[in-house]
């Protein structure tokens, strides 16, 4: 049997499974500053709040949901700063053909109401997002899962319903957090988490208390979290540098001079996979003709819109979901850049200069309204008049996401090529926000889901990118970083590229040296 925890490498043995401790030492940068130390309460402000918060990780929808559900639950597996699953509660992952696995768990771990955790929770816990009725996030992925069963107190087996080597990334997602089996009632969270739930407020505040029989010795180090959102990012960074709060997610590259003037406050700043993208339906006309979009992504002054609209916080992109620091990303593909000749010549081919075409941004995608404005200018340059509709955030993913010929949508970052690709590319994806569908895409997923040679693996995701480059309708023409802000008392944080707030994982691991 073979083991495999991580798609991209493979961990030395330590006894019959992977490292058992690994993915718990804290950042060498951290361990030179300062040892950590237990006690300290802390006020931490998200950026989305609402009444439909929730502590149900099945259900996680947005960064302050992700926060919540890793302070209160555990995983089989969890990602370190290089986007590498580590054991969680799973003490081995084994298998030999990426489609049957072998789950061995750890012995002793604890719910917060005192249960002993079993097999028999994980079953449950996983299957359930394979139930309509759950109205789970993750019920498209979980249709790989052909079968969970227990076959001990402390063992899963999982038959896949074709090869996967990326569970134990997929395994990471916060909305696998594991439950107690038969859990319905979501007013508090019963997990095996860091923190006990003190109180939840939904659309208010959260409070969590720390676990004093979490199952990792030590941790956490703080005594006590408040969680509360400001929507407002400008409010977000006053609250900040006047000391009503200690760490805040999302701050805006404007910003950025303010927090770096403060003696005591810092930046972290993430590169990631966040992007804005274009939006151009290929089942609505004009944006279903190729050389429509061509002609689009040809306008993208993306040197501009890094510089302009976000400060030099960003990293290029070139029109597909995969960023330069991906293990798959494919470097040789040639850099579509700015060309108002070939803009052009696309539009004239697609019989459509003169043509007026109405373009939806709004706050809730992040730069969109700037985006489309450089897009209007050098529209205006070829022949072709956009009109830049600006629609309030609020609502905007239900009213107008996918809902318009052109508009935009924001994408957060995923661990892997398979989880960005499967969700958003795939002909029959739930947001496959263009509509795209190409048969010789959907056949290369599968393929480089099973693939275990990782040259070969990364071969196909490269193909995959072209495809999605050239011929999709989506637009990608920066990945955004992702900037927080921090007292410096607060030590311990290192950045991990799948959200902020150490991927939304800061909880278990800073400590407070007020």
């Amino acid at each position: 049997m073979t083991d495999i925890l991580s798609p991209y490498s493979r961990r030395g043995l330590i006894g019959a499974g992977l490292g058992v401790g690994a993915g718990l030492l804290l950042p060498d940068s951290a361990m030179s500053a300062s040892r950590p130390r237990r006690g300290g309460r802390i006020r931490a402000a998200g950026m989305t709040a609402s009444t439909a918060d929730t502590l149900d990780p099945a259900k996680g929808a947005n960064s302050s949901d992700y926060i919540r559900h890793y302070m209160f639950y555990s995983l089989l597996t969890q990602l370190d700063r290089n986007l590498i699953p580590q054991l969680e509660l799973a003490e081995r992952i084994e298998s030999s053909d990426q489609i049957n696995w072998h789950i061995r768990l750890r012995k002793g771990i604890t719910f917060h109401d005192g249960a002993t955790l079993t097999a028999q929770d994980v079953v449950w816990t996983l299957m359930r997002h394979k139930n309509p009725a759950t109205g789970s996030k993750m019920a498209q992925i979980a249709e790989q899962f052909a079968q969970i069963r227990a076959t001990s107190k402390q063992d899963v087996f999982i038959r896949l319903t074709g090869p996967n080597a990326d569970l134990p990334a997929i395994l990471a997602q916060t909305h696998f957090g594991i439950l107690r089996e038969g859990t319905s009632d979501f007013r508090t969270a019963n997990g095996t988490g860091p923190f006990l739930c003190a109180q939840f407020r939904p659309g208010v505040r959260t409070l969590a208390r720390r676990n004093p029989n979490f199952w990792k010795p030590g941790k956490p180090y703080l005594d006590e979290i408040e969680l509360i959102s400001i929507p407002d990012e400008t409010s977000r960074v006053n609250a900040l540098l006047s000391g009503d709060v200690h760490i805040i997610l999302a701050v805006n590259p404007r910003s950025s001079k303010r927090i770096h003037a403060s003696p005591r406050h810092n930046l972290m700043v993430t590169p990631s996979g966040l992007h804005t993208n274009l939006i151009m339906r290929q089942d609505r006309l004009p944006t279903g003709n190729p050389h429509f979009v061509a002609a689009i992504k040809y306008l993208f002054d993306r040197p501009l819109i890094k510089r302009a609209l976000f400060r030099g916080y960003a990293t290029i992109a070139n029109d597909h979901p995969i960023p330069p620091f991906h293990p798959y990303y494919r470097a040789d593909l040639p850099q579509r850049a700015l060309d108002l000749d070939k803009a052009r010549w696309h539009l004239q081919r697609a019989g459509l200069k003169g043509t007026r075409l109405p373009i939806y941004a709004s706050p809730a995608a992040e730069g969109s309204v700037d985006m489309a404005s450089v897009l209007q200018e050098y529209g205006s340059r070829i022949g072709l008049n956009l009109a830049v509709n600006r629609v309030p955030a609020d609502g905007y993913w239900s009213t107008h996401w996918m809902k318009h010929p052109m508009g935009f949508g924001n994408t957060n970052p995923r661990p892997t090529a398979d989880l960005m690709f499967s969700l958003f590319y795939k002909s029959d994806a739930a947001w496959n926000e263009s509509g795209w569908k190409n048969p010789r895409f959907d056949r290369l997923l599968v393929e480089a889901r099973g693939e275990a040679n990782q040259a070969k693996r990364k071969q196909l995701y490269g193909e995959m990118q072209e495809l999605v480059r050239d011929y999709c309708g989506v637009s990608i023409p920066v990945f955004i970083n992702l900037i927080d802000a921090h007292d410096r008392r607060l030590k311990g944080m290192y950045p991990i590229a799948i959200g902020g707030m150490m991927g939304y994982q800061f909880a278990e691991h800073v400590w407070w040296e007020g």
